[in-house]
């Protein structure tokens, strides 16, 4: 079981993390890197938050029911409001919540009608029991009594987050009209993240609600998420927490996050079988974080001591050429079998530099790839100083000015003024000539 004191270690890391843009993650997977088996899931996007490299996708900007999932929204909307103020707000829970979720069977975190409680209560209902009553409360107080302009913030604060395949029509995901993609959900639940009050409501396993009029003592709800009870078959230590969501059609979605080893991971898993077991999309959320886990690890591409390529050098006497090196080492998600040897590098280089050079001038720039896939840019700087031979810039300047086109276009209209001027000397002496020749003539 996890504990709130545990979740709150883990707050201070994932903080950081999530100062990454939401919207930065690439497009594409990396490729070659397939795990062995095949997910039942219709989708699937699993992203690295160290590095914001996807490693899995499936179907990934495909809208699909988004069921219990859609209450991740109706907790950011209430956290990204209210968050200073779970303790100290009290919800009366209105009778037409109920008229309206009688006879669907919906999930319940058996919060009675004109009970009282805080809005922490009903954080904690939504996202431990995944209570369908809770989320329409907080519907209903944050929407001024209308159920319908709460779904249209839920709408515009989706589309502020960068979700682009997400629509809501209800607050909890009970109507089918609730769509979302796996792409977006990682985005819902990378956004609710930043609070420390839903990291903490996702990590516990059960949770006790304070006693209220229509209970005589408090009672205590149980996680949907499966995989944070160290009781059941499909926990996992890495798991800190996350929602599920599902409906009578046979299918399961589950949004999580996961940390091992100082490496941290968020699961998209949407419309996995219920062929496969109870709660499918847990037991694939383990199978492909076990993979993950297992395959890539974050760790230098690049050694900041060593050389990574030379250049030749211009105008200099006491070297011939300098070392390159990278300005970073490039942490970032490499394959566990052979880390940064799988690496490829594309050089930004000039043919070569000139003299002088100092030591950690910026000359150009390395681009590692890892099957095809673009991982990063890094500068690439000069490893020593090199002072100018004053003689040989002189000689090759020189040279340089006589092999230059302005040289050559100088020469040629010299020559052709020279041409032009023997032309015309020429012009006038047989002009001359011909003049004497004339005077000569008339003497005689």
């Amino acid at each position: 079981m996890r504990t709130i004191s545990v979740s709150k270690l883990l707050a201070a890391v994932l903080a950081l993390l999530l100062l990454l843009p939401l919207a930065a993650v690439p497009a594409r997977a990396m490729s070659g890197y397939d795990p062995s088996f095949e997910l039942t899931a219709e989708a699937a996007y699993v992203v690295n938050l160290d590095t914001n490299l996807v490693v899995y996708e499936k179907n990934s900007e495909t809208p699909m029911q988004s069921a219990s999932v859609t209450k991740l929204m109706t907790m950011i909307l209430l956290l990204k409001t209210y968050q200073d103020q779970l303790d100290t707000i009290s919800v009366e829970a209105p009778a037409y919540i109920y008229d309206y979720l009688y006879g669907k069977g919906a999930s319940s975190a058996d919060i009675r009608s004109g009970e009282t409680h805080t809005l922490r209560t009903l954080l904690y209902a939504m996202e431990v029991q995944s209570g369908n009553e809770a989320a329409y409360i907080v519907a209903d107080y944050m929407g001024g009594g209308s159920i319908d302009n709460f779904v249209a913030m839920m709408n515009e604060e989706a589309a502020a987050i960068g979700c682009t395949g997400t629509v809501f029509t209800d607050p909890c995901g009970l109507d089918g009209g609730n769509m979302t993609t796996a792409r977006d959900a990682y985005l819902l639940l990378r956004a609710a993240m930043e609070y420390d009050a839903f990291r903490e409501a996702a990590s516990v396993a059960t949770w006790q609600v304070p006693q209220a009029s229509a209970h005589d003592a408090p009672y205590t709800i149980i996680s949907t998420d499966k995989m944070i009870m160290s009781a059941s078959s499909l926990y996992r230590e890495y798991t800190q927490g996350g929602k599920t969501g599902s409906l009578s059609s046979g299918w399961q979605n589950f949004v999580s996050w996961h940390t091992r080893d100082g490496e941290s991971y968020i699961s998209s898993i949407l419309h996995s079988s219920t062929d496969i077991g109870d709660n499918p999309a847990q037991i694939e959320t383990g199978q492909i974080m076990d993979w993950a886990f297992d395959t890539f690890g974050v760790g230098a591409a690049l050694d900041t001591t060593q050389p990574i390529s030379e250049l030749p050098v211009r105008y200099a006497t006491e070297a011939d050429s300098v070392m390159l090196y990278p300005v970073d080492d490039m942490m970032t998600l490499l394959p566990r079998e052979g880390g940064a040897a799988v690496t490829e590098q594309t050089f930004n280089l000039p043919d070569s530099l000139a003299a002088p050079i100092t030591q950690g001038d910026v000359v150009g720039t390395v681009t590692i790839s890892i099957e095809g896939e673009e991982v990063g840019t890094v500068d690439l700087i000069a490893g020593s100083t090199i002072a100018r031979n004053q003689v040989l810039y002189t000689l090759a300047r020189v040279g340089e000015f006589f092999n230059s086109t302005y040289f050559k276009v100088v020469v040629i209209l010299t020559m052709i003024t020279v041409a032009v001027y023997a032309f015309v000397w020429v012009a006038a002496m047989l002009l001359t000539l011909n003049e004497e020749g004339k005077r000569r003539a008339k003497k005689h």
